[in-house]
């Protein structure tokens, strides 16, 4: 009868152990989860990736571009003070609604012209080797005009 409960006490000090044991590597992981936060699922990098990428392409209209060009600063002043999910446009097209053109980093109140409707424009985009997120559209002449 003395052998059975010292065995009794030893299991529950062993599961008591394994518990215990558990129980740090929960905390553990949660911790390290909070340290790296900055960091995005593949999931959230697509998710944030598509609000641009679906604007790519060599026959893009340019009322297409105006709303990429919206979407991007909506984009830019909701991220406002996370410079790695900002977007900046480079536009090289010929073409387009007045002189003042989106350069760099837009965000604020619109201060740029928008593209000509009438115009098709070719758009991509780069992405940071880093982080995953589009960094950079770009907005040239597409080759064909309405």
């Amino acid at each position: 009868m003395e052998n059975a409960s010292k065995a009794l006490i030893i299991a529950g000090a062993i599961l008591l152990a394994i518990l215990i044991i558990s129980l740090g590597i929960i905390i553990y992981r949660q911790a390290s989860g909070v340290l790296n936060s900055n960091s995005m699922s593949e999931v959230d990098i697509s998710t944030f990736n598509s609000k641009f990428t679906q604007f790519a392409g060599n026959n893009v209209r340019g009322a297409q571009v105006n709303s990429l060009l919206d979407q991007i600063q909506n984009n830019n002043v909701t991220y406002q003070d996370d410079t790695t999910r900002q977007v900046s446009v480079k536009v090289t097209a010929g073409t387009w609604n007045g002189t003042d053109k989106p350069d760099g980093k837009i965000n604020g109140s619109k201060s740029y012209d928008g593209a000509s409707t009438g115009t098709t424009y070719k758009v991509t985009y780069t992405t940071n080797s880093k982080t995953g997120l589009v960094d950079v559209i770009t907005i040239a002449d597409g080759g064909s005009s309405n």
